[in-house]
Parts: C-alpha cells; structure tokens; sequence
C-alpha cells in the first residue's frame, strides 16, 4: 500500500513500523507534526515534556528498560537537551533510542540558524539525513537498528523541507514491539563518575571508528555515476535540487551524515573532473572533505544563509545559465500581511498596556513576541525558551537605580513550565525586585495548540492534575501574587501599576484563555461596530493592533456657496470587519469618544 505522507508523517509511520513503544518530545516547528501523527498508533506511550531536556531523559529510560523510544524536537530544542545528550553516548542503550532534530533554514518559525549536523559530530553519535517521505520513513527504522548495533543514541535530521513536504510513501509491515525486559543493573556502565566515564569514553572512540568503517559499505549511502565533469556531494532535500538542476552530473548521496565515508568519497572525488558540496547553512561535509586532502568547491559560490532551492544551486555553480533569464513576475500585488495577535487575543490588552506605560520589557518565545511589532511595539527582548525573567533580573542587577525604573518580564504559559520556572525561583531567591508576568492562556497556541502541565490535559486528552500558578509561585517564596483579566483593561493597568512601582519581586497571572482553544474559550456575547456619527478619527483604537480594526479614507466634504464646509469630519474612520471581530471590547474600552459600541446587528 502506499500514501501521500509528508515527511514528519513519515518519521511517524517509521517509529510505528520500528516498534517504537514510547515517543516523547515538545512542540516546536517544524517538529510538531510527527507526535501528533504518532496519536493514531495506541500501542505507543506518547508525552508531550515540559522541555526537551525532560523528553529525552525520559527516552533515555524507556530505552534503558529495553524499549525503543523516540524522542523528537525542533533545533533549538537540541541546545536544551545537550547536557543529557553529551552523556547518553557514554552509556548507550538497551533497546533503541533515536533523536529527531528538526533544522529550520531560513528561519521561518524560529529565533536562529543553526545547523545541528554539528551536535553529532560533538555529541560523537551517527546522523542520518533523509531526503523525502521514503527514506524519512525508512532511515528511522534504520536509526533504531543502528542504535542497537552500536549501542548508541542515533540522530536523524530533517528540514522545514522535508518535514512538511509530501512524497508518495510505500508502506511496511509494522513490527511488534519488543516487551521490555527491564532495566538491568550495570553501573559501570550506566552510572557516569568520572571512573567509569574514562573507560566509557574510550569506547566512545571505538565505536567512532567502528561508525566510520561501516559507513563505507552502508547502502544508504550511494555513488550515482553520470557524466564525470561534474560530480556532487550532497544529502538531504539538497539532493533534489541539485538533480533536478544537474540530472547528467555524477552524485555521491550521503543519507548518514555522520560519520563521513573518507574511503567512498575519496574514490568518487578521484573519477569526476570537478567537485562541489551542495549543503544548506554550514560548511559541514565542505570542511570535512577538504580535511581530507580533497579540493572541492562549496560556500565559496553557495549561500551560507537561508534555504536552498534549484535556483539558489544552478546560480552558484553555473551562473552564466540564469545570466539574462528573468524571473516571473506576478500579474498582481500581493498585500504585505505581516504576523499579527489573533482578533480577540487575550494578550492584547497586556501588551497595549505596556506601551501605555513604556516600561522596558524583556520577552520571550510565543505568540507574544509578535507584540515587539507596531503598533503594540512593547516587547524588548527575545532570546530562547525562559530567558526573559533571567533577563530582566540581570538588568536590575546591573542598574541598581530606582530612578530608570522597574523591568518586567512577561512569559507564557507552556514557556513557563519550559525553562521558567528555575528562572522565577532564581529572581526569588536572589531577591529581585522584578515584576513578572504570566500569560496563561491555557494552550501551547504558537504550535498549534498543545497540551501542558497548565492545561489539565495529557496529550491524548486524558484528565490529569493541573498546576495552579498561585499556588506554585508561593511555594517559590514570592509573597506578592495577583491575577488579573486581561480584557478588563482599566483594572489590569492599575494593577500592572501598582506591581510595577512595589520595591519588591511581584507576579502577575493573566487569566483568559486563548480564542483558539475550544475546550476553553467561551465565546463573547457580541461583536463591535463603530458609530460613524461619533468617530473623531483620533486612530486610538487602532494602537490595540486589532486585525478587525481597519481605517478608511474619506473625500473632502463640498463647498457650500459661502465656502465653508458643510460639516467638518475627520479625514477618516475606523472600520470594524464584522467577520474578523470576536467581540473582546478592548477597542471599545480605549476609544476616549464613545464611537466603538455593540453591534446593532448582532
């Protein structure tokens, strides 16, 4: 049988093929796919984590007990798990354990580039690289084979590309999953003191060299010999376009990344005139050939930035091609439509609030970051998952100064139980004088709406306990918590005031779920209209950066015989879509001459 499936589908099939027994992971584009495609196979154990490092201790475990597990994130969920990961090598496995790394070139859904092809090199694990549906599917039921032959921890790395392009895939037969014998005591092994840690790393080297010589004979890695002016060292989605630029050209495909076949790739580099590395974001393969001894030509004439595609490979190695070519223009313009908070976010309020106050703001990753952008232009910092509250207790550390005023970290709910919650103990502990807010909207909404240990939900939806903020910030020693509506604009800036001018740490809760989150949110009993008798045309309403909100431009009144208008009116209105509008009346409330009211059409 075969399907359509994209490759974070793909990846999924494969775990179920493989006999996965527990999937653990994050959200985080462009991952987030393959757990949620894992919930339709009810045989596997799968966990959304509070954080990535949390996800694959506890893989580590399963794969202790003889399980085979996976454990999926996006890239830089890679930095938050690297502390296990550099160990896990040491102690290796019992049943199969596989790290899926998501990369994201270009950025399109995250805060840096990195090419985490160098996390196996230092972590000294094999990688795979697939490059559509088939081998995204099949080279995870390689990496748990891999895993176990050489008793390691295997990565395997897709792309944005991969992970949400579709190609037909052919099915296999799912494999029965083994019954875990349990974990079996070994200390020497499994317990990482620095006696038993020099034994193990030289294992680690061993096993290196064992990697590299199996690497030489290991099908998935492939010389397809064309014409020999032109030979092409390439993986993953990268591959593609080279063959569809170059379908003559002679190609050595390395489905594992890591470690490099030295013996395959000298021999192909000895039979073709010219050689080129085609490889997205670092110089990785590129600078391992030419350690060899090997001339090739790679980030010389092909982007270090950004995604690849067939033009950007045609440009660079022959750019006399596309010299006078000229690209298709549209036959329209296209309307600029950058990211904006959802009409009826509940954030809104809170952020409009802070550009009211002009408080300096330290962010962090979410929906909410997206509040940096005018007209709320009131987030001033966004580094990683959980960094805002280290910040801001870091610049009041360093300012000492009552005088420049208070900083205020705001952070998300599933962020907080990620990577905030030893941030906020720090600021208490260390006695900061922060104000601190929490936005909890009841979802993981920047990745499509995932459960977390906020939500009262498991993954697969089963009722489970659910952290009370309150609570838990008092149990952390912070003796001043409130919670606040955040619709409710005129009490939550008094409230934000009065935590923003206390000489001591301060949390925040801002409770209302977000719009999208169904089993939460209760829909507004009306939408909003503007009187077009009343509007000033003061353009107050459109600082609340509503996607609802529009404006529209009026002519010029006519003259009347004595040459006075008839009737002075602004230069323009604010506009409502009735379609766009959920009724959260934060316009409403900000509008100084009572034009924003219910709708009279309901």
């Amino acid at each position: 049988m075969k399907q359509m499936l994209s490759g974070n589908e793909g990846i999924a099939r494969g775990a179920y093929e493989a006999g996965v027994t527990v999937a653990t992971g994050y959200p985080g584009t462009p991952s987030t796919e393959i757990m949620e495609s894992l919930l339709q196979f009810k045989n596997i154990a799968i966990e959304w984590c509070p954080n990535e490092k949390v996800a694959l201790e506890v893989g580590s475990g399963a794969s202790l007990a003889g399980a085979r597990a996976l454990v999926v994130m996006k890239h830089v969920g890679v930095n938050v798990a690297a502390d296990p990961l550099l160990t896990l090598p040491y102690i290796g496995v019992n049943g199969g354990l596989v790290l899926i790394t998501a990369d994201d070139p270009n950025m399109y859904s995250s805060q840096n580039e990195q090419d985490n092809r160098n996390y196996a090199r230092f972590a000294k694990v094999p990688m795979l690289e697939p490059s559509d549906s088939q081998e995204a599917k099949d080279f995870v039921k390689i990496a748990f084979k891999l895993s176990e032959r050489f008793d390691t921890l295997t990565m395997l790395r897709t792309t944005t590309r991969i992970s949400h392009s579709g190609t037909i895939v052919k099915m296999g037969r799912p494999q029965k999953p083994c019954k875990p014998s349990g974990p079996v005591k070994n200390p020497q092994k499994y317990v990482m003191v620095p006696v038993n840690a020099r034994e193990r790393h030289r294992l680690v080297e061993k096993r290196m060299k064992e990697l590299t010589a199996f690497a030489e004979k290991f099908p998935i890695n492939r010389i397809e010999w064309g014409k020999k002016d032109i030979g092409i060292i390439t993986s993953g989605a990268c591959y593609h376009y080279s063959r569809e630029v170059f379908p003559e050209a002679s190609y050595l495909k390395l489905g594992m990344v890591y470690p490099l076949p030295v013996e395959m790739i000298k021999q192909f580099a000895s039979k073709v005139k010219k050689v080129y590395v085609v490889e997205e974001l670092d110089a990785f393969l590129e600078e391992q050939i030419k350690g060899l001894g090997i001339d090739v030509t790679g980030k010389e004439i092909l982007p270090v930035l950004g995604e690849f595609d067939p033009g950007v490979v045609e440009e660079g190695i022959k750019p006399k091609r596309i010299k006078n070519r000229k690209p298709a223009q549209p036959t329209e313009s296209i309307p600029a439509r950058p990211p904006n908070l959802c009409p009826g976010c509940p954030h809104r309020g809170i952020f409009y609030i802070f550009n009211k106050l002009k408080v300096f703001v330290a962010g962090d990753i979410g929906c909410y970051t997206l509040a940096y952008m005018p007209p709320l232009s009131s987030l001033d910092t966004c580094v990683c998952m959980g960094a805002g509250i280290g910040q801001a207790h870091g610049i009041e550390q360093a300012i000492h100064d009552d005088a420049l005023g208070k900083v205020v970290a705001v952070i998300g709910d599933s962020t907080f139980f990620h990577s905030g919650i030893t941030s906020l103990l720090n600021t208490s502990y260390n006695k900061s004088k922060s104000t601190i807010i929490i936005l909890d909207n009841r979802f993981t909404a920047m990745t499509g709406g995932q459960e977390h240990p906020g939500t009262g939900f498991t993954m697969r939806g089963e009722e489970t306990h659910m952290v009370d903020y309150y609570q838990l910030c008092q149990a952390l020693g912070i003796k001043n918590v409130r919670k606040v509506d955040p619709y409710a604009i005129e009490e939550t800036l008094k409230i934000i005031k009065e935590e923003v001018n206390r000489p001591e740490l301060s949390v925040i809760i801002s409770e209302a779920p977000c719009i999208l989150n169904r089993k939460e949110f209760s829909p507004f009993p009306s939408r909003y209209e503007i009187l077009e008798e009343e509007c000033t045309g003061c353009k107050k309403c459109l600082k609340v950066g509503c996607p609802a909100i529009g404006w529209e431009k009026l002519t010029p009144p006519a003259k009347n015989g004595k040459g006075n208008d008839k009737k002075k009116r602004p230069p323009g209105l604010a506009v409502i879509d009735p379609l766009l509008c959920f009724g959260c009346s934060i316009c409403s409330q900000v509008c100084d001459a009572g034009a924003i009211k219910e709708s009279r059409t309901g």
